[in-house]
Formats: C-alpha cells, structure tokens, sequence
C-alpha cells in the first residue's frame, strides 16, 4: 500500500526542517569557531607580545636602576608567582559566571589589569619609582597575564572536544602566540634604541586597554562553547579537581613535566650581563636573537602539527629535553671562547644558539598541552589546565632561585664571570636527570584515554 500524498509531503517537509536545521547548526558552529578563532588569535598574539615592555624592563633594571644580575634574576622570578595561583583562577572561571559568561568576563578582567599595570609604571616619576615600586606593578601585570591565560586555556580546551577546528586549535594558538612574540621582540630591540622604556610601557597599556574593549564586546554565547556540566560552587570543582589528580595517567605526566623544569638552575640573568656587560653584545642584536627564537617557536608549531603530532609523547618531550642538556654544554664551549677561536663572531652565536636555546624550553609545552587536552575531563577544563601551567610557573621560580644560588656557588658577579663555565655544566648535567624517569610519560594520548575510561 502506497502512502498517501499528505504522509509523503509531510515527511518531505520534516526532511526539509531537519536539513535546515542541520545546516543551520553546522554554519553556527563554523561562525562560533571563526569567533573562538579571532578571540584566541588576539589573545594569545598578545601573550606573546608582552616580550615587547619585558625587553624594556630588563634594561631599565639594569642602566636605570643598576641592579645586579641575581636581582635581576630574583625579579624575573618573583614576577611570576601570581601564575602558581592559576588553579584559583580556574575554579572560579569553572564554576563562577558573571552575566551568564564564564570565560569572556575572565579574559576582559585580567586585560584591564594589565593595561593598569603598565600604565602605572609608565606614569610613576623616575624620582620615586624603586625596585620595589616596579615589583609591585609587574606582579599586578602578570596577576592580569595568568588570569587571561587560564580562560584562553579553558577555551582552547573545550573547544578540543567540538567537531569544529578540534584538531588544530592549539597549534594555531601556539602560533599566535608566537606571532605576537616575534613582533614583540622585532620591535622591542629596535625601540629600546629609539625610544624610552617609559613610552614602551605606555604603548603596551594602550595595545591591553584596546584588548579589553575588543574582549567586552564579544558575546560568549556566540562562541558556541559547550555548557559547564558543573554549576555546584568552588567546593564542588576543587573536589572534581583533586579526584582527577588523583588519577595516574593525569598525575604522573604533570609530575615529572614540573620536575623537568624546576631541577634546572636558570641562569638568564647572569647570561644577560655576560652578553651585555662582559661582550658588549648591542641590544639590538639580543633583539634579533629573540626574534630569532620565536621564529623557531612558530615554524615548531607549524612542523608539530603536520609532522610530529601522531609521534609517541615520551619520545618527543624526551628529546626536546635531550637537546636543551646539549645546547646547555655548547653555552659552556660558547663561554670558554670555543666558538670563537673556530672563527665564529659572538654575535653569531648569540643570535643562531642563544636564541632557539631560550624557546627550547618552552617546545616541551605544545606536545604536553594536546596531551592533557585530551585527558581533561568535561566540566573541569578550566582547573585541571590551569594546575599544569602553575604547575610550570612554579616550576620556572624554583629554577630561577636555583639559578641565583648557583651562580653565587661558582662565585659569579656583573664583574666575574670566571666561574660561569662550571655553572653551565652543572646545568646542563641536571637537564639530564628527568630522562631517567621519563616513563612517568604515556607513548600516546590515546592510551591514556583509554586508561581513564
């Protein structure tokens, strides 16, 4: 029996309503993806930008307010502590909307701090402004930097789990930030030459005042993010938080990834007065050594994403690691004179060497954030990657303490660098130590997945 003309238009018509719909559904993922897009490339351009006034803080310490290199060092270290707090952040943006928006108000709030900080800075007369003074500004600068980190990272980690752009969406963020970093250091060198570093400040304040408003005029509904599962206050997220710490496959990684940074001694402060001070290396060329780092940092994101993102976990983080150790023994060769006795300028070196072993540190980052992308449960996006990069942050001051000590163990001074050679080695030695407990790593995403299912 055939159906009759009305069951057949009204199954056309329902097939017709759905395809609307669908197509309609898929047309507001793509745009809500384009609108993810524009306010992740902004915000982590950004990120990557605030190299630009750091440049002029690091030679404002140095010729304005003549400090030495372990507190030069000892505030770079300082500077970041607000970032150890990130899963607060995290929790509270998890859990916590503000007009209905969980992420958006987040990423505008820490702006405005921002923008605050540096216009404070730029603004405070050079009569009156101390170490101090800075420290307190810089420390509100970056309380705004992580709040706005931790929400872009939420972002990116939610997003991961929608059919649109999920595969690319952190690459493409490492590469903005990249982006912003190249820029950043291209024009810092050639503005710190140029300009004062008060007129660098104010330039920054007014490139984070224009974020904020860019930010308030986005509404989050478009973004198209998924719905927190979780709407039961901070207690509840912070136990969500701890039971997935405690799992294994989530615990181990991040565990031996903070470990990995924190056993190495930095010593950027003391390498930055050896290149200044004792080789008289111009700003600008540690300008384009920089510049030449993010360079390195971009095509590494555009290489992992095509190349290397299907390689094992373990065996990737393992041989950026392996290369930091080795690069860390050619900085000793580069100190003794090696390189220079071979024919090759200082310079060179700076700008080729110094440059990519600067960014190195940070390769480890964008294989070990997919991974825990894809380990991060629903619901609790926001803390679990806000953990990791507090995790890192604090990592980065314990090493940066380490560094002040162990340059005043080989006796390294802005006027001796003697000892520096042995310092380097020590260096490198303890960037080999994780290697022994790399299986803390899974070989695959895919397999820790597994496990936590």
């Amino acid at each position: 029996m055939e159906p009759s003309s009305e069951n057949k238009l009204e199954t056309t018509t329902k097939t017709s309503n759905d395809s609307i719909k669908y197509y309609r559904k898929k047309r507001s993922l793509t745009q809500g993806g384009n609108r993810v897009k524009m306010l992740l490339g902004l915000g982590f351009w950004m990120q990557g930008f605030r190299c630009f006034p750091w440049m002029a803080v690091t030679f404002f310490l140095k010729d304005s307010l003549r400090v030495d290199p372990s507190t030069l060092q000892i505030l770079q270290t300082s500077a970041n502590l607000p970032m150890v707090a990130k899963p607060f952040y995290g929790l509270v943006s998890d859990s916590l909307y503000v007009f209905g928006q969980h992420r958006i108000p987040y990423i505008a709030f820490g702006a405005l701090l921002q923008a605050i900080s540096w216009f404070a800075v730029a603004s405070s007369p050079s009569s009156t402004i101390s170490f101090f003074t800075i420290t307190a500004y810089l420390l509100l600068g970056n309380l705004g930097a992580s709040i706005v980190e931790v929400a872009n990272d939420a972002v990116v980690a939610e997003c991961g789990k929608q059919p649109v752009n999920k595969t690319d969406l952190p690459s493409f963020a490492w590469v903005a930030a990249s982006i912003g970093g190249v820029m950043g250091n291209l024009l810092g060198g050639i503005s710190i030459d140029h300009l004062s570093a008060r007129s660098m400040f104010l330039l920054f304040g007014t490139l984070m005042s224009l974020q904020f408003l860019i930010t308030i005029s986005v509404s989050e509904r478009s973004l198209n993010l998924p719905k927190n599962q979780s709407n039961d206050g901070i207690k509840r997220q912070l136990s969500e938080l701890v039971k997935v710490l405690k799992k294994p496959e989530i615990c181990k990684p991040i565990i031996w990834f903070a470990a990995s940074y924190a056993v190495i001694p930095a010593l950027t402060g003391t390498m930055f007065f050896y290149q200044t001070q004792h080789l008289k290396i111009e700003s600008s060329v540690l300008g384009i050594s920089k510049v030449f780092g993010q360079v390195a940092m971009l095509l590494w994101g555009v290489v992992y994403n095509r190349h290397l993102k299907n390689i094992p976990q373990r065996k990737l983080i393992s041989s950026i690691q392996g290369t930091l150790a080795v690069l860390m023994l050619s900085d000793a060769l580069f100190v003794k004179g090696f390189y220079r006795a071979m024919g090759i300028q200082d310079s060179v070196y700076v700008v080729v060497v110094s440059g990519v072993l600067e960014v190195l540190y940070y390769f480890k980052i964008l294989p070990f954030s997919v991974l825990m992308a894809k380990l991060c449960p629903p619901g609790c996006e926001g803390s679990l990657m806000a953990f990791v990069m507090s995790s890192i942050a604090l990592a980065f001051i314990i090493s940066g303490y380490l560094g002040v000590a162990l340059a005043s163990y080989v006796g390294v001074t802005e006027d001796n660098f003697s000892g520096f050679q042995k310092g380097l080695v020590i260096q490198a030695v303890c960037t080999v130590v994780p290697l022994f407990w790399s299986s803390f790593i899974p070989d695959t995403p895919q397999l820790a997945v597994e496990k936590k299912m």
